[in-house]
């Protein structure tokens, strides 16, 4: 796949994050699963990272596939903290949370290890 096209997904899937994460709570529905806030920002960034993953691949082609992992896992979790701050800062029914940044790590690491662990098939994007 082209560099760009994965780049544009990239960007696309990080500013979807963006925009829940950073939303007025008030407009975004009510769901009552005990702990659905966290399961969500887990799959945010698995996604976040497999996406990144895939772009830092093309990129940096030729390049051990360790550093593509390491690059998207630590953008990942500086995009969560970022995400948290700019939650307390910016918006006013929503608050930072230790916990998210946890559950955002965790899936970053998901995303690592899946990456890892099908790693041909990443290979031919």
């Amino acid at each position: 796949m082209h560099k760009l096209i994965l780049l544009c997904w990239s960007l696309i899937v990080s500013g979807v994050i963006a925009y829940f994460c950073l939303a007025e709570s008030s407009n975004i529905p009510a769901v009552n699963i005990p702990s659905i806030d966290k399961i969500i920002h887990f799959c945010f960034h698995f996604g976040f990272t497999i996406s990144w993953i895939t772009f830092f691949k093309k990129e940096l082609k030729g390049a051990d596939d360790a550093k593509a992992f390491l690059i998207s896992f630590i953008f990942s979790v500086l995009f969560g903290i970022t995400i948290e701050i700019m939650q307390s800062v910016y918006t006013t029914t929503r608050a930072s949370d230790v916990a998210d940044v946890l559950a955002n790590t965790l899936g970053a690491m998901f995303a690592i290890f899946m990456a890892t662990v099908f790693r041909k098939q990443l290979n031919k994007i």
